[in-house]
């Protein structure tokens, strides 16, 4: 896979492994690029491209310049994401007593997903959980996006999101749904004081309908102007700071 972008890079040089080989654009010498390079280990091969090379392996992304090629991002299955959180409610903190997971119900634009990622990380979650079929999975654009927290943010997929919460219910977790509905809760009112996993549903149509069924209660955010909606990410990123820091207030 192809990673671009120096905000990724930040993360990469603390993950030197992963790196392949680095590519270059011929008379990229600023001071960040250089510093970049200078921090990654030695033995990592560097090739030199030209801007219509690299605009190529990147798809036209905004690459800034470099590149590099890596070995696929570790994707864990749902037992492998539960035995790295460990049992729900224990932890001295209230973030480790209720911790925060984030399921992805067929997200499909991998801009969505990486800047869910970012703010999962930035919000101190302990996971995200992606759909394996009609959701976007860890593309070069997610990993852009995420701005290196698709290297630190455990990420799990599966085939079927409606099994994966019936599971996490029967290990203590609580599920919560981004949804505007006759039922759902102000999100300021919400019940977090529990370990929870905050669901985002499709960018149009929302939750699914065997999703929509596994949440203990929905929560959505107010809208007083003219548009009815808040971008998928926008919405994760309100939704999950929220949630943090109603923990804090407990």
């Amino acid at each position: 896979m192809i990673v671009y972008g120096k905000n990724v890079f930040e993360t990469l040089k603390d993950n030197p492994k992963t790196i392949v080989e680095i590519y270059l654009q011929n008379g990229q010498n600023d001071g960040r690029t250089q510093k970049i390079l200078a921090s990654l280990p030695k033995g990592i091969r560097l090739k030199t491209v030209t801007k219509k090379d690299l605009d190529k392996m990147t798809d036209h992304g905004v690459h800034q310049g470099i590149a590099a090629k890596v070995k696929d991002l570790p994707v864990l299955s749902l037992d492998e994401l539960m035995n790295k959180i460990g049992d729900p409610g224990e932890g001295k903190t209230l973030m480790e007593k209720y911790p925060l997971l984030i399921a992805l119900d067929e997200i499909q634009d991998p801009h969505n997903v990486g800047a869910i990622l970012r703010s999962a990380d930035a919000a101190g979650a302990v996971g995200v959980i992606l759909c394996k079929h009609n959701g976007a999975g860890l593309t070069p654009s997610a990993v852009k996006t995420s701005a290196g927290a698709a290297y630190s943010m455990p990420v799990a997929s599966v085939s079927s999101l409606s099994n994966a919460l019936i599971k996490l219910k029967e290990h203590g977790w609580w599920v919560a749904g981004s949804d505007f509905d006759a039922t759902s809760l102000d999100y300021r009112k919400g019940l977090y004081d529990r370990p929870l996993v905050l669901v985002i549903g499709n960018e149009g149509k929302g939750m699914s309908k065997s999703v929509r069924s596994q949440c203990d209660f929905k929560v959505h955010i107010p809208m007083r102007g003219a548009v009815q909606s808040l971008n998928a990410s926008v919405a994760a990123a309100i939704l999950m700071y929220q949630i943090q820091s109603a923990k804090e207030e407990i």
